[in-house]
């Protein structure tokens, strides 16, 4: 089967936090052949992990890239990296997100009120700029 997985299942599947409902997502993320995961679906796994369950930026990291490392999962590898590198530099994964779709998209400037984001992309060379309000 091929599938689309909510981000309940991955959640469910990294944080085994409800017996039966993890035990359900692993059988289904460990036997499917393609596990489509939108990169929505990855902004809301770091958000919950990071927010709800207090997770530090390291552990959500490892968990991220566990999943994205299994053989049956496909996404946008490009942006979940961007993200990825944004998450480890202690910054917010979506912000990454946001601006290597933002660039693909034609965007050649990363704008924000949020003087971390852009400091952390301008230290990874992206063009970035915070608006004073």
């Amino acid at each position: 089967m091929k599938t689309t997985a909510d981000t309940n299942i991955l959640l469910r599947g990294a944080l085994a936090d409800d017996p039966r409902q993890s035990a359900t997502a692993a059988h289904l993320l460990r036997n499917a052949e393609l596990i489509a995961v939108p990169v929505s679906a990855l902004c809301e796994f770091v958000w919950v992990l990071r927010q709800g369950y207090k997770w530090p930026f390291a552990q959500v990291a490892e968990s991220l890239r566990a999943l994205l490392s299994s053989p049956n999962v496909v996404t946008n590898y490009a942006v979940a990296e961007a993200g990825l590198t944004m998450l480890e530099a202690g910054g917010d994964f979506t912000d990454g997100v946001l601006q290597t779709e933002g660039e693909w998209l034609g965007g050649q400037e990363f704008v924000s009120f949020d003087r971390k984001a852009v400091t952390l992309l301008k230290e990874q060379g992206k063009r970035a700029r915070l608006l004073q309000s």
